[in-house]
């Protein structure tokens, strides 16, 4: 999971041209930051956005894929997808894919449905 110090900075500065950006080292990659929401990654110097059900066929279509934290063979992280080269080249097309991802962090974490309380009593109703 390492990112080489010049792609790090080669990324960063492409994106910090479209918005401020801030970078953590998170075990062994990058993790990439717009304000608190964790939109995008880096690891073996490869680039990932965060994605959802809507925005991930667009990524496929390009013959991205999944991030497999654990190298090729272990099961992928299906939320983030790596950025098509050709993307994060182009400031435009950066902009609208960054923004996106951006947005799918941003939302509001899904609260978990409650777990039905088991009883444990002997108690049979009458």
């Amino acid at each position: 999971m390492a990112v080489s110090e010049s792609y790090r900075e080669f990324v960063l500065e492409q994106l910090k041209r479209i918005q401020s950006v801030t970078w953590r080292k998170m075990f062994g990659g990058v993790g990439i930051y717009s304000g608190d929401a964790f939109f995008a990654l880096l690891d073996n110097d490869t680039l990932f956005f965060k994605v959802d059900d809507q925005t991930r066929p667009d990524y496929e279509s390009r013959g991205s894929k999944p991030f497999q934290p654990f190298g090729s063979g272990s099961p992928p992280m299906r939320g983030y997808f790596e950025l098509p080269a050709d993307i994060l080249e182009d400031p435009d097309l950066l902009g609208i894919w960054m923004h996106r991802s951006m947005n799918i962090a941003s939302r509001p974490k899904a609260s978990k449905k409650p777990r039905a309380k088991h009883s444990n009593s002997k108690t049979r109703p009458l």
